[in-house]
């Protein structure tokens, strides 16, 4: 190049030469779409996903998957899709399109698509230790019923009118317009979303001017602007009379033109009546044929989840039916000195002059003060055990506050200053310094969408499982698995920093009602057993 005359600015070089070591390596990088994917509901979906430099992917490791690497919506291996991992809501409606398989292009098509299908999707190739993976985003969208306008009476001097849409997702945005295609503000908007989570919009309006007899409501889908126009006539007659009769005129037709008035009213009436009728028999036997395919389908539903439910923890109402409510009541026998428990046993707090490095060992660090716990009184030896508890967190409390909660060994030591993780017989999650933790050898910071203040505790003996629950969406985000129990299990909560409290509510209760009227639970005897067995944590964070 010197020889030449010629030279390469300074920032490139470095750039072709990682380009070079590239080709001559087996890297890839997986490409997805980079809009999002936009597709009707009840309709297919594509989602692609392609390798760079284009190569075969007949021998990699393929998952497309929502949320977590466990939650598989498409899962290939070994030459073959693997439906066992595949999760119950998307077997029989999704396939994997592998036509271009040999040149790096592979996609999964999803069949009836639903509401709850929308949101972010993953898709991981993976060769040897080697793999790279692609977000993508998918948008379902449905244009229901509607608008349907109808003229509700006289009202405030003018003419009202009413436009109703139904099953449209996502909420679609309604206008008025005259005949001029002039805006006229809406009197009242109201919307509401099914259990399908699609949406009935209801607008109305009032027509004063007389001139404005052509009225038009219009719906339209914010992602595909597509939008449906529905268009009413007002019968003149329905607004005042702005020119006067003449005196000669008046006194000869007064009558007649009374007369007519009320027969062209009367047969107008007659004929809306019959048109509501039969506008509110259709409509509410196609409400009845939606509700019968809604409940079979909900049943449908159901019976998937009822089969699997083990694999199916992204909502604790599934797994509710599956578990046995647990009355706690926190054991004053077994609480530090420093704690203070209501006189029912259902709250707990920590005493609001206690330092949060008081009486720690001068060979701590700042994450080694003191642990303040208590267990609960009930003891687990078998079954399928849940509770829930809300958490607070005092302003007073300072930078290191915080608490934790879950499950433990009766015989775990709790005294000064110990560690809780799954190795010493804990399996809790925790929160301090404005972050969650689910506190293992490492404790993994869990990036949640929003800090839970109520949370569901799922203990499945048998199962070797502890899962971890926001109860006031449902969603779960942590858990402990492969476990195996022996011994007692007891409920565990530890507090750090003035200011903090966790009350223990029952699982019939609303959010705001943690009330302290749980009767005590006996105590099951101790088992002797080796509790040191290694079990695997897994999480679920919200995509």
């Amino acid at each position: 190049m010197g020889s030449s005359g010629l030279s390469l600015p300074g920032d490139l070089f470095p750039i072709l030469l990682l380009h070079m070591s590239m080709w001559g390596s087996d890297a890839f990088a997986v490409i997805g779409p980079a809009e999002p994917i936009v597709a009707m509901l009840g309709g297919d979906a594509v989602l692609p996903c392609r390798l760079a430099p284009p190569q075969s992917a007949e021998r990699l490791e393929l998952r497309w998957f929502r949320g977590r690497f466990s939650d598989a919506v498409v899962a290939y291996e070994r030459g073959a899709e693997q439906e066992d991992q595949q999760l119950a809501e998307f077997r029989g409606r999704v396939e994997l399109v592998r036509d271009a398989i040999a040149h790096g292009r592979v996609a999964v098509r999803i069949r009836a698509l639903q509401v709850s299908d929308s949101g972010f999707y993953t898709c991981f190739f993976k060769r040897g230790s080697d793999f790279e993976e692609a977000l993508l985003e998918l948008k379902v969208i449905g244009l229901g019923s509607g608008p349907h306008v109808v003229m509700v009476g006289p009202e405030d001097e003018g003419i009202k009118l009413k436009c109703t849409g139904r099953r449209w997702f996502p909420q679609p945005e309604i206008q008025w317009k005259d005949a001029r295609g002039e805006k006229m503000p809406s009197l009242s908007e109201d919307e509401s979303q099914d259990d399908d989570g699609l949406f009935q919009i209801e607008a109305s309006v009032i027509v004063r001017d007389s001139s404005k007899r052509e009225v038009s409501c219009s719906m339209k889908n914010p992602f595909f602007g597509q939008e449906r126009v529905e268009t009413i006539l007002i019968p003149e007659p329905f607004f005042p009379r702005t020119s006067p009769w003449k005196a000669a005129f008046a006194v000869t037709f007064l009558i007649l033109g009374i007369f007519v008035a009320a027969v062209v009213f009367l047969v107008w009436k007659e004929k809306q009546e019959k048109k509501k009728i039969k506008g509110a028999m259709e409509e509410k036997e196609k409400e009845s044929k939606d509700k019968e395919s809604f409940r079979k389908e909900l049943e449908r539903r159901k019976l998937l989840y009822d089969q699997d439910w083990e694999k199916a923890r992204l909502y604790a109402d599934w797994r509710r039916k599956h578990f046995e409510a647990a009355a706690v009541t926190l054991d004053q026998d077994t609480a530090h000195a420093k704690l203070v428990l209501s006189d029912s046993g259902k709250r707990v707090s920590l005493a609001e002059k206690v330092s949060l490095d008081e009486d720690a060992p001068a060979r701590q660090g700042p994450e080694e003060s003191e642990i303040f716990s208590v267990l609960g009184q009930t003891c687990f030896t078998a079954g399928r055990h849940y509770w829930e508890a809300e958490v607070h967190v005092g302003s007073q409390g300072g930078p290191g506050a915080g608490w934790a909660l879950g499950v433990c060994s009766e015989t775990v030591k709790r005294e000064g200053w110990f560690v809780e993780t799954p190795e010493k017989n804990f399996w809790v999650v925790g929160y301090r310094e404005g972050e969650m933790r689910a506190l293992t050898s490492h404790p993994e910071s869990l990036s949640l969408r929003r800090t839970p203040n109520r949370i569901g505790v799922f203990l499945d003996w048998e199962a070797g499982d502890v899962s971890f629950y926001n109860m006031a969406d449902g969603s779960h985000f942590y858990s402990f698995t492969g476990i195996t129990f022996c011994g007692t299990l007891r409920p565990y909560f530890s507090l750090r920093g003035p200011g903090t409290s966790v009350a223990i509510c029952s699982a019939t209760e609303n959010a705001q009602d943690c009330l302290d009227s749980s009767p005590k639970t006996p105590v099951t005897p101790l088992r002797s057993c080796d509790m040191g067995v290694p079990q695997e944590a897994t999480s679920l964070l919200p995509p």
